[in-house]
């Protein structure tokens, strides 16, 4: 029953957008660059939190495991989640150039 209500609820909220869809503002041609950048700014993002997430739980058991080896550890942590927040950053930049 509960997801006969979750198909319904979604469907009443699709039907209720479409008038939203049928607004363009260059000649009846709608861009969906703006919508795609914004999914895909919301998946890389996640995804970063994800991985970011991840790394601290494998640092922290590297940490526990091994506390001689802490600055070796605490180093390639910091490094990697520099790499991992650039990959989001790198996705930003993308968003702004192509959304006008």
């Amino acid at each position: 029953m509960k997801q006969l209500q979750y198909l319904f609820m979604t469907l009443s909220v699709l039907l209720l957008a479409s008038p939203a869809w049928a607004q363009t503002g260059n000649g009846g041609v709608a861009s969906f660059v703006p919508l795609g950048a914004g999914l895909g700014m919301g998946i890389a993002s996640g995804l970063c939190g994800i991985g970011q997430g991840k790394a601290a739980a494998s640092a922290t058991e590297a940490f526990a495991r091994n506390p001689g080896a802490r600055a070796g550890i605490l180093l390639f942590y910091v490094l990697g989640l520099a790499f991992i927040e650039s990959l989001a950053l790198f996705t930003l930049v993308i968003v702004f150039a192509k959304v006008k």
